[in-house]
């Protein structure tokens, strides 16, 4: 499979930045074997201006409905610390959706600049839901930006530059 990291032009309806490949699921919420709720996010490089108005991830599986929520935040990644939220959604995930595969979280516009690094953090307290991960080659971590990973154990987590969430975002007209 062919990782698609790809920059499109602003045309409505068309992403920003992409990422499609998928190898691997990562889970997020309350797994029944584990006492602390998953989290998971994705950081990356804008290559250009623009206003954000949604960000997509692939679920591959729902294990346990509930809400998730999205925010979208500036990130320092020589510090790997996350800036204050600058725009936020939630979705509902329900099981027997098999067929809706990308969910789209919905922002209200938020201005976002060129060569400024951003990245998006998913969180739940009930839901129990399987995302679209590529797990890179050896020698080529991915280059846009890094997965984080965490738990209500450990809320700083890890950033993985070798790991990828299934993700689109895109850019208003």
């Amino acid at each position: 499979m062919q990782t698609e990291n790809s920059v499109k032009h602003h045309r409505q309806g068309k992403p920003l930045l992409s990422q499609t490949e998928n190898n691997t699921t990562l889970w997020i919420g309350h797994l029944a074997t584990d006492k602390y709720d998953h989290f998971a996010g994705q950081t990356f490089l804008c290559p250009s201006d623009g206003l954000v108005n949604n960000i997509q991830v692939y679920s591959s599986i729902v294990q346990n409905e509930g809400d998730v929520g999205l925010t979208l935040h500036e990130f320092d990644n020589n510090n790997k610390t996350w800036g204050p939220a600058i725009g936020d959604a939630n979705y509902s995930f329900q099981k027997g959706n098999d067929d809706l595969r990308w969910i789209r979280f919905d922002l209200k516009p938020v201005s976002i600049k060129k060569d400024v690094v951003y990245g998006f953090r998913l969180k739940t307290k009930d839901a129990l839901v399987g995302l679209g991960e590529a797990a890179g080659h050896a020698r080529k971590p991915f280059t846009f930006g890094y997965e984080w990973k965490a738990d209500s154990k450990n809320e700083k987590g890890y950033y993985l530059s070798y790991f990828s969430l299934m993700f689109k975002v895109e850019l208003c007209a």
